[in-house]
């Protein structure tokens, strides 16, 4: 067990009870009896969030060994409180990803995409999203181990596909990284009509690149389609996230999440309902949870 591993192992125990205690005080809370209309409009909101499919993805800088246990432990506690359906994580390690396990195996089911150095993954709720089938896509060109998490689920009886990737970093990567894009844009357009097909990574793309390479007709990038909300713009601020000491100050849209609707007759859709950035709130060490902030989205499955 690593030193990093023996501080989480015991941060665990005490922040398991806190947990605890804190969701049976709100479980007290809101079985308190109500009015009808009060029971009858609790139904209902608890009826529209159930048709909605919840996804967050984020870059967690394991590689990074500042604060690990701290930030790690973050990470866990923005899941917990976020509860998504969908986990999409770039630059794992295994200490982070046996961290999570102690913690939220019961309630979700994990991919990775790889074992050595750092990695791809997915996490899955198991009450929410049935696992069909998973494969890494290598990229043949990568010099960054960069690869591409897939996974075939259902949810609520809708055939999904989810994409996640980390595509090659650095401005003089460039042709690399627009491969890397145009392999997933295939992979995307091609899968059958009656799935819908979601990609969310860190794609590292400047706007240029993306102008070069272009969207599909079928291909939505759900900011855009979301309006381009100005506070979900930037993903990547050196200006605003202070865990790296960077000389120069930039500001990119290297998160991303792409939708690609399913065409066939009678297929529910999904459609792009809400975006926020995550991790924005410096934990009690000083640095955030990463050097990116994380994007949490909701789809209304209609």
């Amino acid at each position: 067990m690593t030193d990093m591993e023996k501080v989480l192992a015991v941060a665990e125990s005490s922040e398991i009870k806190t947990t605890s205690s804190t969701k049976d005080r709100k479980e007290g809370k809101e079985n308190t009896p109500g009015t009808s209309n009060d029971t009858e409009n609790q139904w209902e909101k608890e009826e529209k969030e159930n048709n909605k499919l919840s996804l967050i993805s984020w870059n967690v800088d394991g590689l990074d060994p500042e604060q690990q246990p701290e930030r790690a432990r973050g990470l866990c506690s923005y899941i917990i409180s976020h509860s998504p359906d969908v986990v999409f994580l770039q630059e794992l390690i295994q200490p982070y990803t046996r961290f999570m396990k102690m913690r939220l195996v019961a309630n979700y089911t994990f991919i990775e995409g790889g074992k050595e150095s750092y990695f791809i993954g997915m996490m899955l709720k198991k009450s929410r999203i049935t696992l069909l089938d998973s494969e890494i896509v290598e990229y043949p060109t990568s010099r960054q181990m960069r690869n591409l998490l897939v996974a075939q689920v259902l949810f609520k009886g809708q055939k999904l596909c989810l994409m996640t990737s980390h595509f090659e970093s650095c401005k003089p990567n460039a042709a690399n990284r627009m491969k890397q894009l145009r392999l997933v844009m295939k992979r995307m357009t091609e899968a059958p009509d009656d799935v819908t097909v979601l990609f969310g990574g860190d794609t590292n793309l400047r706007d240029a690149e993306m102008v070069e390479v272009g969207l599909p007709g079928c291909i939505c990038d759900v900011w855009e389609q979301l309006g381009e909300p100005e506070n979900c713009r930037y993903t990547w601020d050196t200006y605003a996230n202070t865990n790296l000491d960077h000389r120069y100050k930039s500001r990119f849209r290297f998160d991303r999440l792409y939708l690609r609707r399913a065409a066939g007759d009678g297929v529910p859709q999904l459609e792009p309902d809400s975006m926020a950035l995550i991790g924005l709130e410096k934990l009690k060490c000083g640095l955030y949870t990463s050097d990116h902030w994380g994007i949490y989205c909701t789809f209304s499955a209609l």
